[in-house]
């Protein structure tokens, strides 16, 4: 009787042990990717100006290049707090909740991770909501002179309350990590186990599932990213509704699409290639009326004098004029 409690005992610590491990070797990775955040902030940066200035990526460096490298890495500060925090949350909540959930014995044991990832999705996007949020306003250039620093995007949005502030787009935001952590938590284990079934060590074979997960899912949820941008660039103004910023959003690509293609769909315009000039003579030297004109003596001319009659009139010329005019009359 008296095993039983301390076999429960070392179970829980067990498990406890285990969860503690899951949080620290989440955040551990996520530290180890803290440099590599800075190496690529800037290919992060030009997909953030594509995706809020429906711009070409040409457009996007060009607008960067002009910027200047001082405002290269403004906004760097909230990523790599963020993806500090990811890895710990992730990996953390995931296992908690798959082991909370393997105790219920109501859902399918295949389908234990999946659903662990839909609800570590939602508390992702409680925790990170508000770094994204500020690292969206610090990426947007049209914010450089109302919001040069963190402390002043700070007190704006704490100006403007949770809902507005901190927490706008977070519906968004939490369908994308829920959708986003479903599928990779979902799609991991049986990638991992078709890899290390060729052959591959374990840590390979889990690196190679877990590159292989994320391809897909940046696809399938690289939308609703473009949306939480939107939602997000500005820290003024009426917040839009989810739907009412991706119609704008769409009408904005349809017409972007229509301005790019329209030159495309324009008949072409013929234009017709100048003579030669030795051609354009040949031609000339073959019409009968140039050679005529060109053999005419221009001396056989006779010359005519025309006389005018310049001497004015006389007094009695006037007179008789006057008297004949009467006569008529």
């Amino acid at each position: 009787m008296a095993g039983n409690p301390d076999s429960n005992g070392d179970k829980a610590d067990g498990s406890s042990v285990t969860h503690f491990r899951s949080y620290l070797h989440g955040g551990m990775s996520s530290l180890l990717t803290t440099v590599p955040t800075i190496v690529v902030f800037p290919v992060y940066k030009t997909v953030f100006r594509q995706q809020t200035n429906n711009s070409s990526i040409c457009q996007a460096l060009r607008q960067m290049k002009k910027e200047g490298l001082p405002k290269l890495y403004r906004g760097v500060v909230p990523p790599i707090l963020q993806r500090t925090l990811t890895g710990t949350v992730l990996f953390g909540v995931q296992d908690t909740f798959h082991h909370q959930l393997s105790l219920l014995n109501v859902f399918p044991r295949p389908a234990l991770p999946a659903l662990a990832g839909l609800g570590t999705g939602v508390v992702e996007a409680l925790v990170l909501t508000p770094f994204e949020r500020v690292q969206n306003l610090l990426q947007n250039n049209q914010n450089d002179r109302k919001l040069p620093n963190i402390r002043r995007v700070l007190a704006e949005l704490n100006k403007q309350g949770p809902a507005l502030g901190f927490y706008r787009a977070f519906l968004p935001t939490a369908v994308r990590n829920a959708l986003g952590s479903t599928l990779y938590f979902g799609l991991k284990g049986p990638i991992y186990d078709a890899v290390h079934a060729q052959g591959l060590p374990p840590l390979v074979a889990s690196f190679a599932s877990g590159t292989l997960a994320s391809w897909p899912i940046t696809f399938v949820v690289f939308p609703m990213s473009v949306l939480v941008a939107n939602m997000q660039k500005h820290v003024e103004g009426e917040a839009k509704s989810a739907m009412a910023c991706w119609g704008i959003l769409w009408k904005d690509r349809q017409r972007k699409h229509y301005t790019d293609t329209s030159h495309l769909l324009r008949r072409p315009t013929l234009h017709t290639p100048a003579p030669d000039q030795s051609q354009k003579s040949a031609r000339m030297s073959d019409n009968p009326v140039k050679q005529e004109v060109e053999n005419f003596n221009r001396r056989s001319l006779k010359k005519t004098e025309t006389k005018m009659n310049t001497s004015l009139p006389t007094k009695e010329d006037i007179e008789q004029e006057k008297q004949a005019q009467k006569e008529q009359k």
